[in-house]
């Protein structure tokens, strides 16, 4: 098959379902804005199980969608689809100086630092800016660290940050002692904050850790919940501490 024209394939396959098919007839920013989330959340499932065929197909699906963004652009006046190829491909020509001019960098840290030194010309006002309100809480605690990273703000060491920690979680404590139920969720906010800023210290990514336990729980529990049915019972039957010998037993073999 010749892959040179897939593109063009596929525009031309999307001009002709936007003309004909009364769904895609229908779309607007609005009704595939969901639909876009819900594909994002599935290529990350594909990355974070390294899926090669499913990541394939999953940026399939999101490329279709950024074209038919830029299909619906057009219609409205407002850019095409060649329009936001070229807006990156500038973007990131100027973004990457090191590269396309004569502006030398040691690390990538350098990097990270001319690109918001960069942002900041282009407009930006803040290297804040630039992060989704929207975003997931975990994941935007990370990426606001990050960024406040490449001006210095920055802890000198790790020992510092775990101090960090043991302090929220001590007024944490404080805080569940008092009954304060509000101040109980602020102080467990920067308890979750701190342990971010201890994860990209120790070079772990708090999202990916944080779904390979989910993905551990999961497993374990639907073993123990087969374990139980292998006795005849169900969970709802049974105590906590016979749920437990389970879980432990389920624990085992993972070891083994």
């Amino acid at each position: 098959m010749e892959y040179s024209k897939s593109l063009v394939r596929l525009r031309s396959i999307l001009d002709e379902l936007r003309e004909q098919c009364p769904w895609d007839k229908k779309q607007t920013l609005h009704t595939l804005r969901p639909q876009t989330i819900e594909e994002i959340y599935e290529l990350s499932d594909t990355l974070v199980n390294e899926d090669w065929n499913g990541i394939k197909e999953e940026l399939g699906d999101l490329l279709l969608h950024i074209v038919f963004y830029s299909k619906i652009g057009a219609e409205q006046g407002k850019f095409t689809l060649d329009d936001v190829i070229e807006g990156v491909c500038n973007k990131l020509v100027n973004r990457h100086p090191h590269i396309y001019s004569n502006v030398k960098v040691d690390d990538e840290e350098q990097v990270k630092q001319n690109w918001e030194k960069i942002k900041q010309k282009e407009g930006k006002k803040s290297i804040l800016s630039g992060i989704p309100p929207s975003m997931p809480a975990l994941v935007k605690a990370l990426r606001l660290q990050e960024k406040t990273k490449t001006v210095g703000f920055e802890w000198e060491n790790t020992g510092q940050v775990k101090d960090k920690v043991e302090e929220e979680m001590q007024e944490l404590y404080e805080a569940v002692e008092a009954g304060n139920q509000d101040e109980v969720e602020a102080e467990m906010g920067d308890v979750f904050f701190a342990l971010i800023n201890y994860a990209r210290f120790v070079k772990v990514d708090p999202e990916l850790a944080l779904e390979r336990t989910n993905k551990k729980f999961i497993r374990r529990f639907k073993r123990v919940e087969e374990m139980a049915a292998e006795e005849g019972k169900t969970l709802h039957d049974m105590t906590l501490w016979e749920m437990d010998a389970l879980w432990n037993k389920v624990k085992a073999e993972d070891r083994k």
